[in-house]
C-alpha cells in the first residue's frame, strides 16, 4: 500500500493535489486563512499594553486616592482595556454601595478580573478548534476518496490495475496531508499564544490587586 501512494504522489503538482481532494481543500484552506488571521489579531492585542497599559498603572493610583473619583472614570473610559473594565466595575461598585468594606470591593475586582482573563484566553480556543477540526476534515476526505477508489474498482474488476488504485489512494491521502499541515503549525501557535495569555492573565491580576489595595486602602479611611 505504501509503494502505491508513493507511486502515486510522485511528482504531483499542486494544482493536482488540489484536484484530487475535491471540495473540501476549500474548506481547508478556509480554515487555514482564518488560522492565519487569529495569529495576526492575536499578535496585535495579545500584548501587555493592551490588556494593562501602562498609562493606567502609572496615573490611576493618584486619582484613586483624590477626592474626585471621576477622574479615574474618565482616565478608564479613555484607555479601554481589560485592565480599565476591571477598574470601571471596581468603581461601579464603591459608588452603588459606599459603606462596602474592602473585602466587598476585592470580590467585585476579583469576578470582573475572572471574566477578563476568561475573555483573555479563550480566544486562544479558537486556534485550537482549528487544529482539532483540519485533521477530522481530512480524514473525511479519506474516507470519501476510499469509497471512491474501491468503488471504481469494485465496478470492474478486470480493468483493475494497481496504478488505477494508486490514483484512488492518492485522492483519499490529500486531504489527510493537507488537514495535517493546517493542523500542526495551529497546535503549535496555540501553545505559544495560550502561554502569551497567561502571563497577560497574571500581569492583569498584579496590576488589578495593586489598584484595588489603593482603592481599598482610601475606602477604609472614609
Amino acid at each position: 500500500m505504501f509503494g502505491l501512494i508513493v507511486a502515486a504522489t510522485e511528482g504531483m503538482t499542486l494544482a493536482q493535489a488540489w484536484d484530487y481532494g475535491g471540495w473540501l481543500m476549500w474548506v481547508l484552506l478556509a480554515m487555514s486563512v482564518a488560522g492565519v488571521a487569529c495569529c495576526l489579531y492575536f499578535l496585535a492585542t495579545l500584548r501587555a499594553g493592551t490588556v494593562a497599559p501602562m498609562r493606567l498603572r502609572r496615573d490611576l493610583p493618584k486619582y484613586l486616592i483624590s477626592d474626585d473619583p471621576n477622574e479615574a472614570r474618565r482616565l478608564c473610559e479613555d484607555v479601554p482595556s481589560p485592565l480599565a473594565s476591571v477598574m470601571l466595575a471596581t468603581l461601579d461598585a464603591v459608588r452603588n454601595a459606599p459603606r462596602a468594606d474592602a473585602t466587598l470591593i476585592a470580590q467585585v475586582a476579583e469576578s470582573e478580573g475572572r471574566r477578563q482573563a476568561e475573555l483573555i484566553e479563550g480566544r486562544t480556543q479558537w486556534l485550537l478548534d482549528i487544529a482539532t477540526i483540519a485533521p477530522m476534515v481530512g480524514l473525511l476526505g479519506t474516507v470519501v476518496g476510499m469509497l471512491q477508489a474501491f468503488g471504481a474498482v469494485a465496478s470492474d474488476v478486470a480493468a483493475a490495475k494497481p496504478t488505477l488504485l494508486a490514483e484512488g489512494v492518492s485522492q483519499a491521502i490529500v486531504t489527510t496531508v493537507f488537514g495535517l499541515l493546517v493542523a500542526i503549525p495551529a497546535m503549535a501557535l496555540y501553545a505559544y499564544f495560550r502561554r502569551r495569555a497567561g502571563k497577560l492573565v497574571s500581569l492583569l491580576e498584579g496590576a488589578c490587586a495593586e489598584l484595588v489595595a489603593v482603592l481599598g486602602s482610601k475606602h477604609a479611611q472614609e
